[in-house]
């Protein structure tokens, strides 16, 4: 028991609740049980526009914008209902990494998996989770019981990352999981391929639902702040390089932005928030800051179809 509470830190948890999520986000719908859905269909109020995607309802497509600007738009709608999320977290070997800070990379994203399924419950709604690596290797199916939150958690303490990842087809099986509309969380490092998950991150998309990930990286793989000769060895593909890693820094930054914008353009292209963890900031700091940044925005563009 006490393995499993280390992911659910109780100082963290009580600043991430102060900031009144349901009032804060109320007009996007994310962690409210009485709420504007995060997703939409055809309902009672016309909410907004947004670009189409691939797998999208043919029939909600607003033919006049086309006229006026030659590009593809869906009209989306507002209802009332409760929110069904699925957070799916890496626990491949690369998220063993552990730098200076307190925590592994999983460690990191299993607490940031932790304290979003505490807050959607607490909302009295549905949260399910997959813990994966190259394949998913738990399955638990969304929901709102009172008890459902320890489950989530022991699932994830019961995890020693040990294999590689396959990210894209991970997330084509989670896909094929999805029985309704909703929100999907992705909390992994994404060391993959990035065209194989955005092609898996389309299909999620195809399924109607919300998705967020959050890229979570060891501060060494952000910043490569390392100052005197190492032995580098990979975590999943085994090589091993000995190498003066102030000579590479320069090389390295350019090469990890690069990927960074890859994968931050091709989530915005579908539509998708995607959000960069560095271990070494504070959780409840990088959560918060997220949360309204996206409550900012849906306020936004609530004022800009007035």
């Amino acid at each position: 028991m006490q393995s499993s509470l280390k992911f659910l830190n109780p100082e963290i948890l009580s600043r991430i609740s102060r900031l009144e999520l349901r009032a804060r986000l109320a007009v996007e719908g994310f962690l409210s049980g009485r709420h504007r859905s995060p997703y939409h269909g055809v309902s009672v109020e016309f909410a907004e526009h947004r670009e189409y995607v691939p797998g999208d309802d043919l029939r909600h497509l607003d033919w006049k914008v086309f006229g006026k600007s030659d590009r593809y738009f869906i009209k989306r709608y507002e209802e009332e209902t409760s929110l069904t999320c699925t957070i799916v977290v890496d626990s491949s070997r690369s998220m063993e990494y552990i730098g200076e800070g307190a925590f592994s990379k999983f460690d990191y994203a299993a607490t940031t998996a932790a304290a979003l399924s505490y807050l959607i419950l607490k909302q009295q709604d549905f949260v399910g989770m997959a813990v994966f690596d190259e394949a998913v290797r738990s399955f638990i199916p969304p929901s709102n019981n009172p008890g459902h939150l320890m489950t989530l958690v022991e699932a994830l303490s019961g995890v020693s990352p040990a294999e590689k990842t396959d990210l894209g087809a991970v997330l084509a099986d989670i896909a094929s999981r999805i029985r309704q509309r909703g929100m999907v969380i992705v909390i992994s490092d994404l060391l993959d391929d990035p065209d194989n998950i955005l092609q898996g991150l389309r299909k999620i998309r195809s399924r109607k639902q919300d998705v967020i990930v959050f890229h979570t990286l060891d501060h060494d793989e952000v910043a490569f702040p390392l100052q005197r000769i190492y032995r580098f060895e990979g975590m999943e593909d085994l090589l091993k390089l000995t190498a003066d890693p102030r000579a590479l820094r320069a090389s390295y930054i350019e090469i990890f932005k690069e990927f960074a914008d890859k994968m931050r353009r091709g989530c915005q292209h579908q539509g998708i928030d995607y959000v960069l963890l560095d271990t070494k900031r504070m959780l409840d700091v990088a959560l918060t800051a997220f949360l309204a940044n996206r409550a900012g925005g849906a306020a936004g563009r609530g004022r800009g179809r007035g």
